[in-house]
């Protein structure tokens, strides 16, 4: 099991190591050491290896990941998994805003709670958050599902698209185009299928949710929707 301690080695040497890794590497489990805030760790991944990130990390953590597993036993600071391809990034912590952003696949798990903007303009990826979320969450999230169990704060799902919003708590306003939609036996089943993922099944129970949507009026201009925009 190869170990990086970043307090001996820099961050390039980290990154460009894990960056030469090719998917038939039997290289498949990294240990990362004394991260210290430092911004990028392990960004950029294109194999299916897991690396462990022991402590705090900074700006983009796991950004752009594809096919590997990213577990920050720490807090992440803004962007952690941001333009996500696939794979699975795991914050043991909490995360600092726009977890997430525009990440087009794989599952974005947060142990605690997450700062503003979380998901924003998420195209495909499944978030889980177990705390609570900050405002302007899901803006203009296109696709993929946001789950949390905690509250959401202002604005949650502003011009939104067709992504799906899952919260357990407390709502403090919805964002423009945003609306409270049924919860019917087939969305039970959805969100079951993502807490399983998230490790959580049988220990959340889906009926306990409220789903979010879009209203679908904003898709195109309507000057009677213009006050909304």
């Amino acid at each position: 099991m190869p170990t990086f301690d970043l307090n001996r080695s820099s961050l390039r040497e980290l990154n460009r190591a894990l960056h030469a890794l090719r998917a038939d590497t039997n290289e498949t489990h990294w240990t990362v050491s004394g991260p210290d805030g430092r911004h990028a760790v392990a960004a950029g991944l294109d194999a299916p290896v897991t690396v462990e990130i022991e402590g705090n990390v900074g700006y983009y953590c796991a950004g752009m990941n594809k096919l590997a597993s990213v577990i920050i036993n720490g807090n992440a600071g803004v962007g952690v998994a941001e333009n996500m391809i696939s794979g699975f990034v795991h914050v043991r912590g909490d995360a600092s805003q726009s977890a997430g952003a525009t990440a087009h696949g794989g599952l974005l798990v947060i142990d605690g709670n997450a700062g503003a903007r979380c998901g924003i303009s998420m195209k495909g990826v499944d978030i889980v958050v177990k705390g609570s979320i900050g405002h302007m969450s899901a803006f203009m999230a296109q696709a993929g599902s946001l789950t949390v169990l905690g509250d959401a704060g202002e604005a949650l799902g502003d011009s939104l698209y067709e992504a799906k919003l899952f919260v357990r708590g407390s709502v403090k306003s919805l964002g423009a185009d945003c609306v409270e939609k049924e919860m019917r036996d087939e969305h039970r089943e959805q969100l079951y299928a993502k807490l399983k993922l998230a490790g959580l099944a049988g220990e959340v129970d889906p009926g306990e949710f409220r789903r979010y949507g879009s209203a679908r009026t904003l898709y195109h201009f309507h000057v009677d929707n213009a006050g909304a925009y």
